[in-house]
């Protein structure tokens, strides 16, 4: 409901008169007649629906938002433009600082997070990785090679949480003098994985190497001890 309609409403109310000029309606039953006469479609059919009052509200607080920040801002609406530009650049910033935002947070360290593959399936992406120049892939790919021919072999007991650690761990309790170079291939995994260091063509090398040796080596039995016979 408009200003004008009010005004157009009262004026109709008023122009009621009899000879002796304008007629006088108590205060009650004045009120009521106003109220007959606003509720007349006539007088609404131009107000805005729901929606845009929504709207009108929404944009007129957003408003009064920024005329206070201006109002407080040094410089007015210049002042205030600046500090917003120098935010988003800020935040563009940090975002090329951290890279790309993890969709959700690393909270294991498991050596295998996809579907469960062969050795021969990994050392093939391994290699793969490899002739690409992809050296952090090709390390990977190769350690979790190692620790799936391990577990053909029945050298390791099928896992699939557990981490590059304590594969090594494990392993070299079977294949002790291949310990050292087990614990340097998981740590190796870990500061690519984990760490955020790049592979290289060395640390590959190396990694293929173990994974070669390894598949002729030979476990560690434990001597077996027996009683006099009584």
């Amino acid at each position: 409901m408009t200003t004008g309609g009010i005004t157009v409403a009262l004026g109709r109310l008023m122009a009621r008169s009899d000879d002796d000029g304008p007629v006088r309606i108590p205060r009650v039953p004045a009120r009521e007649a106003a109220e007959r006469e606003l509720s007349d479609p006539r007088y609404h059919q131009h107000d805005p629906n729901p929606v845009q009052r929504a709207l009108n509200w929404f944009w007129n607080h957003v408003d009064a938002l920024f005329q206070a920040a201006a109002g407080v801002t040094p410089g007015g609406w210049t002042g205030l433009l600046v500090i917003i530009a120098v935010v988003v650049l800020l935040l563009v910033a940090l975002r090329l600082r951290l890279g790309a935002i993890r969709r959700t947070p690393v909270t294991s360290r498991a050596l295998f997070a996809d579907a469960p593959r062969t050795a021969a399936e990994h050392r093939a992406a391994a290699d793969r990785y490899a002739i690409q120049g992809h050296w952090s892939h090709a390390v990977q790919e190769r350690l979790r090679a190692i620790v799936l021919s391990l577990e053909e072999r029945v050298l390791l007991t099928p896992g699939p949480g557990r981490t590059a650690d304590e594969a090594a761990t494990e392993a070299g309790r079977a294949l002790p003098s291949y310990a050292e170079r087990l614990r340097a291939a998981a740590r190796a995994f870990d500061d690519i994985t984990y760490g955020g260091h790049p592979g290289t063509a060395d640390a590959y090398a190396l990694m293929s190497a173990l994974d070669t040796d390894l598949q002729q080596a030979k476990p560690h039995l434990p001597a077996l001890t027996t009683g006099s016979r009584r």
